[in-house]
């Protein structure tokens, strides 16, 4: 017999520990052996995208599993589910006895994520209602649509040999659901993999060069020492009293040339640490840049570079732009570039990558 049990005692606990995590979690749960390669293949000209995508993958498909099942349990055992699933969920929402993950997990329910709540909703619950009955209307509009086009929908799911009934609205409404997950989990993944690996691999590649990672707000070091992500910059860097480097990057393609432009105007040739005055020359890594940009004529003028993760050997081009820069020094600079990128391989083996984030 259906009850009037809450939705979200049916989500599966694989379901709410994909719903949301850190990057530290991140390294947790897929290992950092993985992340590691995923690291030395970027420092090795490999796309970010491109190498994070079967992680999103995976994320995406045992969410959407942990989706399918938890709206099947709750159509089985929730009186009225599949007709008035919005208003059942849209009710548990208003208690405050959810975690954030329930509560992001029951919001993809009825096809809202946090930045649909924020730019169509404006965070105004009074417009919820009104929302609401408007995917109701559109559901059901394309459920009688459905019929026509298709015909009628039957049919019977058994996971773990319990049997579970589908048809149109059902199928619809479950779709609506999973459509919204993979949208929210593709954005978060996108962000929270820019800011992860734009820490690993900046923190990695100057370990690997010789410079050590400090707390700026409790070392005065100014000798080859680094820190990252202060307001200024992604990451600074001291290569001796007085003289230092500033980088930013950014995981930005040739068709974000405004974004890049903007990374350029945004240093300062001077900044003050430990009672001292350093003259600082800046490094922007981009992704890629576009055929006629300005973005590395703009960069001359503050004495910048540019330099882009899509070429192969663009680590040791970092350290041909120290050395010109600041007299930098270091032996791979003397190697072939093929030596170049099996010393980056072999010395991203010995980091410990959580002491970045």
């Amino acid at each position: 017999m259906k009850t009037k049990e809450n939705v979200s005692k049916y989500i599966p606990e694989l379901g709410l520990s994909l719903t949301k995590y850190s990057g530290s979690q991140l390294i947790e749960r897929v290992g950092e052996d993985i992340i590691r390669n995923v690291v030395a293949s970027i420092l090795c000209g490999g796309n970010v995208r491109s190498l994070t995508e079967g992680l999103t993958q995976r994320r995406i498909s045992l969410s959407n599993a942990s989706m399918l099942v938890a709206y099947l349990k709750a159509s089985k055992n929730i009186k009225d589910f599949n007709q008035n699933i919005l208003q059942i969920i849209s009710t548990e929402l208003k208690t405050n006895k959810l975690s954030i993950e329930q509560k992001i997990f029951l919001q993809w329910f009825i096809g809202l994520t946090g930045k649909s709540i924020q730019n169509v909703l404006r965070s105004d619950s009074e417009q919820v209602q009104s929302y609401l009955k408007e995917l109701e209307n559109a559901i059901k509009n394309a459920v009688k649509q459905s019929k026509l086009e298709f015909g009628d929908l039957q049919g019977t799911i058994t996971i773990d040999k319990e049997n579970y009934l589908l048809n149109w609205p059902s199928v619809l409404q479950l779709f609506t659901a999973i459509g919204t997950q993979t949208l929210a989990l593709r954005g978060s993944e996108k962000s929270m993999y820019g800011k992860l690996f734009e820490k690993l691999i900046l923190g990695s590649l100057l370990t690997i060069l010789g410079f050590e990672k400090i707390n700026p707000k409790k070392s005065i070091k100014s000798k080859k020492v680094f820190w990252l992500s202060q307001r200024e910059s992604d990451a600074t860097l001291l290569f001796k009293p007085g003289t230092g480097v500033r980088f930013d990057i950014g995981f930005i393609g040739p068709g974000n040339t405004e974004i890049s432009l903007d990374k350029v105007s945004r240093f300062e040739r001077e900044m003050e640490f430990g009672r001292q005055l350093h003259f600082m020359s800046t490094i922007i890594v981009v992704d890629r840049i576009g055929e006629g940009s300005r973005i590395t004529d703009l960069a001359k003028r503050i004495d910048g570079n540019i330099v882009q993760m899509s070429m192969n050997y663009w680590a040791k081009e970092i350290c041909n732009i120290l050395k010109k820069n600041v007299g930098f020094d270091h032996k791979i600079l003397k190697m072939t570039n093929e030596e170049s990128l099996k010393f980056i391989s072999t010395e991203i083996k010995k980091i410990d990558l959580n002491s970045f984030i």
